[in-house]
């Protein structure tokens, strides 16, 4: 019998099973089942485009770099805007990158992630963007979402190593649930699947980052790894190592020499004193939860979002004593309804609390957190707190806020539709 493989979704985890013959016992259900629209390798490395300025269709990470704003096209591309006014931005390009989830910028060199490989482009000249290489086959775990209210994934046509997977069409289909067999995967993240598919002038991402660049080395992380490049030759980047850490690694943060990993059932602090191999230093446990983290001086903020698949019903705010960094302490937690980003500057906290709004803290008394502001009218995802401006993104909107002199006021809200 041909075999037809699957992989099931429920609450916590995912089982990857073959199908099995038809026992007198088995049950048969009906069951949403995503199949795969593959794309051929080939053709999916020569689509990259630069392109005239567009709507945006679902507006993801953001990322700051000189006077300009990138921002992801989940899985489509980066839109760039100048943002010298922050008052008047404007689109000015788009970069069609499919898979795209991360960038990272140093010295005019943009980084980005394309499905399983690695792509720099040239931006020194904004208006005339060059792509001057690709890394292939650098990512070995990619990430595709499956579409909400799949059961399962029928991957029997998908080749892995000829075909990329650009979508998927739903079916209705009958299935027996007879026999798992010998062949069962666990993973934490039912959002997200994973698959093999065979210190110089850098910018500022937002705490949902995967990609991080220290000096001459960009760091990424996908669901389990960590992986080093070393970008001292700029154009001529060189995967250096890759590194299991653990299930469902979502962020990546650097504070001073350490990297802090966010996950869903934690945190992860890594030594970089040397650069080319990070270090596993300790590990801060937490029930089931979606978690980025930002770090200043000793202490770590982390959100944790429940009531969805990461298994946790509440969502916190947390902060860890870091200044151990071999034991780290949980210091307390402060309710939320359902957070995502955040990000920190001198003593303010910002706070993307989703529909909820934006929340900015006071850390002058730090355990102790004062609500200073709360801007309720807004949806939340991202932010990145720059010197001049507060930049964030929820809703496919980009709002600009001035936070000095103790106030925090909205300068511009730019639709990105």
């Amino acid at each position: 019998m041909k075999k037809r493989t699957f992989i099931l979704f429920l609450p916590l985890f995912l089982v990857l099973f073959n199908a099995c013959e038809k026992q007198d016992s088995a049950e048969e259900e009906t069951y949403e089942v995503a199949v795969p629209i593959t794309q051929p390798i080939a053709e999916f490395r020569s689509s990259v485009k630069i392109q005239e300025p567009k709507a945006i269709i679902e507006a993801g990470k953001i990322y700051s770099y000189k006077d300009y704003v990138f921002v992801n096209d989940k899985y489509q591309g980066i839109h760039i805007i100048d943002n010298s006014d922050h008052y008047v931005p404007e689109k000015i390009a788009y970069l069609k990158i499919p898979k795209n989830v991360d960038i990272a910028v140093k010295d005019e060199m943009l980084y980005a992630d394309s499905g399983m490989d690695l792509v720099v482009f040239d931006i020194s000249d904004i208006n005339n963007i060059k792509q001057v290489e690709r890394l292939e086959n650098v990512f070995p775990n990619t990430n595709y979402v499956v579409p909400e209210g799949a059961a399962f994934v029928d991957n029997q046509n998908f080749d892995p190593q000829s075909e990329v997977v650009v979508g998927y069409v739903m079916e209705s289909r009958k299935i027996e649930m007879t026999d798992y067999g010998d062949d069962i995967v666990f993973f934490d993240n039912a959002a997200e699947v994973s698959y093999s598919s065979g210190g110089g002038n850098s910018g500022t991402g937002g705490s949902m980052a995967r990609f991080k660049i220290v000096s001459d080395y960009l760091y990424a992380v996908d669901q389990q790894s960590i992986m080093v490049f070393d970008i001292s030759s700029l154009t001529d980047p060189q995967k250096l190592s890759e590194e299991y850490v653990g299930w469902d690694i979502e962020t990546i943060f650097n504070e001073k020499d350490h990297l802090y990993l966010g996950s869903t059932t934690g945190m992860y602090i890594y030594s970089i004193e040397d650069p080319e191999k990070p270090a596993f230093v300790s590990r801060v446990q937490h029930v089931m939860g979606c978690d980025p983290v930002v770090v200043k001086d000793d202490i770590a903020y982390v959100t944790i979002r429940g009531g969805n698949w990461c298994g946790q019903e509440e969502s916190e705010l947390v902060l860890i004593d870091v200044s151990d960094k071999a034991a780290p302490q949980t210091l307390g937690a402060y309710v939320m309804e359902n957070p995502y980003g955040l990000g920190v500057r001198e003593d303010k906290l910002f706070v993307c609390d989703g529909t909820a709004g934006l929340k900015v803290y006071d850390l002058t008394n730090t355990p102790d957190l004062v609500l200073a502001d709360h801007f309720q009218d807004v949806n939340t995802y991202d932010v990145i707190p720059l010197e001049d401006v507060l930049l964030m993104i929820g809703d496919n909107i980009l709002n600009q806020y001035n936070y000095k002199n103790n106030e925090v006021n909205l300068i511009s809200s730019f639709s990105l539709n």
